[in-house]
């Protein structure tokens, strides 16, 4: 079935849950299985998508329910990634997905891994006094959405979330920015506009917020997530930038939730991912892999009461109808 498990070889249960998340999406291995293979002993072993190769194919040949990544998280280490270290997960997917990109030597490969998850927004900023308009274009590896609004409100749906990231903000006061026309310090309208979202579409849930004392706090409240996103239904025209070739991918159906449970200083990761092959759902808790159903990854919405309880935090979601 593909359904292997990764043994935990140092408080690596943020790291197996993300492996199991890219290793799981066969177009990502599509890309894998034609990378440059290193030349040498010493460039294999610190060769971050050779490692991961070896253990896609660990995994696959194998008849056990688990291997261990031992051999990947050595790798890592040579570049800061140690063992025996609590991960955010959004973080480490940013800097795993880096090292991935910058160590494939085919440009071709590089190109094609970067369509497949990097969205492309437009980010524009209007003069409240003269109209003058600055835009400029960014990509960026996942949404950030956060789960409450200006008024610390918690917000109560993934649309809801996807609605107030997109909103037009009104910089005033001491926000205020520079208007080269005016000459002096104006208030400004700042917004961001949807251009392009990639085949695997990662959503991240904002739900460990810094406190005025510095004290990180988690976030448990109940938010539902749909097993099919449509974007046009959600964004308004003013939102997008984008012709409707374009707009007529953005249909998605959820294909994996990286879930957090424990606190911010004592905390555990696994992942909840539907096969692509089998159209099955599983739970991905390090060593073990069992069989699950949509109600059981209803389960990560999070509950108000439960701070400990097990709640998602990334979101990834694959297109229907790609281009």
């Amino acid at each position: 079935t593909g359904a292997v498990g990764l043994y935990n070889v140092g408080q690596s249960c943020c790291l197996n849950s993300l492996l199991q998340v890219f290793l799981m999406n066969i177009h990502f291995t599509g890309i894998l299985r034609r990378i440059t293979v290193p030349p040498c002993a010493v460039q294999k072993r610190r060769n971050v998508p050779y490692q991961m190769l070896l253990l896609l194919e660990e995994m696959q040949c194998g008849k056990r329910k688990a291997v261990s990544p031992i051999n990947l998280a050595c790798c890592l280490s040579a570049y800061r990634v140690k063992l025996f270290v609590q991960y955010d997960a959004a973080q480490l997917f940013l800097t795993l997905w880096n090292l991935i990109k910058r160590q494939m030597k085919k440009p071709e490969l590089v190109e094609e891994l970067s369509y497949l998850y990097t969205i492309c927004v437009q980010e524009h900023l209007a003069c409240q006094k003269c109209s003058s308009e600055t835009k400029r274009n960014s990509s960026m590896l996942t949404l950030p959405l956060p789960v409450l609004d200006s008024n610390s409100d918690m917000l109560k749906t993934l649309e809801d979330c996807l609605q107030y990231f997109f909103r037009p903000e009104e910089l005033t006061d001491h926000n205020m920015c520079f208007c080269e026309q005016c000459g002096r310090k104006t208030p400004f309208l700042q917004s961001m506009k949807l251009v392009h979202l990639p085949q695997t579409l990662t959503i991240h849930l904002k739900r460990f917020c810094f406190e005025k004392s510095a004290y990180v706090h988690k976030l448990s409240h109940y938010l539902p997530f749909p097993q099919d996103l449509d974007f046009n239904a959600i964004l308004t025209e003013d939102q997008c930038q984008a012709d409707d070739n374009e707009k007529a991918t953005w249909q998605y159906e959820l294909f994996a939730v990286v879930a957090h449970s424990g606190s911010t200083s004592c905390g555990h990761y696994c992942a909840y991912i539907r096969s692509l092959t089998e159209c099955k759902w599983y739970c991905f808790n390090d060593s073990e892999v069992c069989q699950v159903w949509w109600d059981d990854v209803k389960c990560t919405y999070g509950h108000f009461n439960l701070h400990w309880g097990e709640t998602a935090y990334l979101l990834i979601y694959m297109k229907k109808h790609p281009q």
